[in-house]
């Protein structure tokens, strides 16, 4: 449950942050919209760090490289979104985003790719992917 509950707020807060991201870029550009949405999650999330200091600062080491440059997604993520909600609209760019999401956490989830345990596919769930894709395509029509 509390899995799914923290689900729904990430899902709540993308599409607020995207929306939000793509009316600042209306006044101060795309890129630069990029980098104040970092710097202001860095600063909130060294804030909240630093109070709550959970983790082990010398696991770092532990952590294969590739994992560690993980943020550097959320760069794509943000800049992306705000274009794609400038060019089609929210409803229609989250729908996409969602559909690419659910897409490519199958397929890493279906190949066990970095680390998930593979979970083999199953006709139900290609039925499932294929309706999605279907659902966003008549949302456009």
């Amino acid at each position: 449950m509390k899995g799914a509950l923290f689900a729904l707020l990430g899902g709540l807060c993308i599409t607020m942050q995207g929306i939000f991201n793509a009316r600042m870029s209306d006044a101060i550009g795309g890129w630069h919209t990029t980098s104040m949405v970092h710097l202001v999650a860095f600063i909130i999330s060294m804030t909240i760090y630093m109070k709550v200091r959970d983790g082990k600062g010398k696991s770092f080491r532990q952590v294969p490289f590739l994992y560690l440059i993980g943020g550097t997604f959320g760069v794509i993520v943000v800049f992306s979104e705000l274009t794609a909600i400038h060019s089609i609209g929210p409803a229609a760019a989250i729908a996409i985003l969602l559909v690419a999401q659910i897409g490519t956490a199958f397929l890493i989830e279906s190949r066990g790719w970095f680390g998930e345990k593979k979970i083999p596919v199953t006709p139900r769930q290609v039925v499932g992917l294929t309706m999605m894709l279907a659902g966003v395509i008549l949302f456009q029509l």
